[in-house]
């Protein structure tokens, strides 16, 4: 009986997908993607940074932390600043 519950779940939600359009998301350029991917790559170091820093118990290695951190902000900072222009562009 279970069989027959997980079969019918996967077809349900075959149908689903193919119901769904691929135009319904937005198309992304490479250059977006490519954007999109760095960011979050920066955002996910940064966090590790962070934690890093809540953890460092040596005042070398803190300050050494303490400057990754602000690297990379300024770096995510940067590619937001990238992305607004284009933005603005689109909807001109």
């Amino acid at each position: 009986m279970a069989r027959g519950w997980e079969s019918k779940s996967v077809e349900a939600q075959q149908e689903d997908a193919a119901g769904r359009s691929p135009s319904d998301k937005p198309r992304l350029t490479r250059e977006e993607a490519s954007r999109i991917r760095e960011k979050e790559s920066l955002r996910l170091s940064l966090r590790n940074v962070v934690e890093q820093l809540g953890r460092s118990q040596s005042p070398q290695h803190q300050k050494m932390l303490e400057r990754a951190r602000g690297d990379l902000q300024r770096r995510i900072e940067e590619l937001e600043l990238e992305v607004r222009p284009s933005d603005q562009q689109a909807t001109s």
